[in-house]
């Protein structure tokens, strides 16, 4: 029994995305579980035959060989012209069909129509994305306006969360990217926007008492609202 075979099958019974390690670890749970059989059946007095060599040799597999499997997968259906493949998110890895087929996918789901988000909203969801954790008085500062309606349109939709409080006075809560926004987007995670590194590292300015002025936020609202336009058209390359 083939290793690709064994994590294709994993995949495909499970109902939510799976790790390499944590197929790995299932791969030698139930070798483990094999193997005390094996020795039940020895202590009990019967003379069970051995397990198989195919069986044996999974018991120490690692991430690796099941990456090596993925790809092996992978290979094979680019190969075969298939539908679908396997592409790895944030939760880890999953079967997504391929974007040329969209349209037909989309019809399983005649209640649910595309949304796309305000430029506005995009904007402050790139800030966030970019500069999490983030507080609402960082965002407005470096948006230059009240961001409290962008914030809750991306609450609702469940692409940004409330991740905790920030170590400042008054204890502002602190705004972070869900699951379903790396999902959206085709990402791992956040290294994998474009620009990460560059954009990561760019000063913002400081939330103040008064209004910062405008004209030293607009360089960085504009660069937040390019990047995000480049990543909203990446989500167009495969549909799940």
């Amino acid at each position: 029994m083939e290793l690709s075979l064994i994590v294709e099958a994993l995949l495909i019974a499970s109902s939510e995305p799976l790790s390499a390690d944590e197929l790995a670890r299932l791969v030698r749970a139930r070798v483990a579980e094999a193997e005390d059989v094996h020795q039940r059946e020895t202590d009990d007095g019967d003379a069970p035959a051995p397990l198989p060599d195919w069986m044996t040799h999974l018991a120490t597999v690692d991430s690796a060989e099941i990456l090596a499997a993925i790809q092996q997968l992978n290979d094979s259906y680019l190969e075969s012209g298939r539908s679908f493949a396997l592409l790895e998110r944030a939760k880890g890895w999953k079967f997504y069909t391929s974007a040329q087929y969209g349209d037909f996918v989309r019809q399983l789901f005649p209640g649910r129509k595309p949304e796309r988000l305000s430029g506005p909203a995009m904007e402050t969801l790139a800030i966030v994305a970019y500069r999490q954790p983030i507080t609402k008085a960082a965002i407005e500062a470096v948006r230059g306006v009240s961001c409290d309606g962008m914030l809750q349109k991306l609450l609702d939709r469940d692409l940004v969360r409330i991740g905790g409080r920030a170590d400042l006075p008054g204890r502002p809560l602190l705004y972070e990217t869900t699951e379903l926004f790396y999902e959206h987007f085709g990402i791992r995670s956040i290294d994998d926007l474009p620009n990460a590194a560059e954009l990561r590292k760019v000063k913002l300015p400081e939330p103040a008492s008064e209004t910062v002025e405008y004209s030293e936020q607009l360089p960085l609202a504009a660069v937040a609202t390019v990047a995000a336009v480049a990543v909203s058209e990446e989500d167009q390359s495969e549909e799940e």
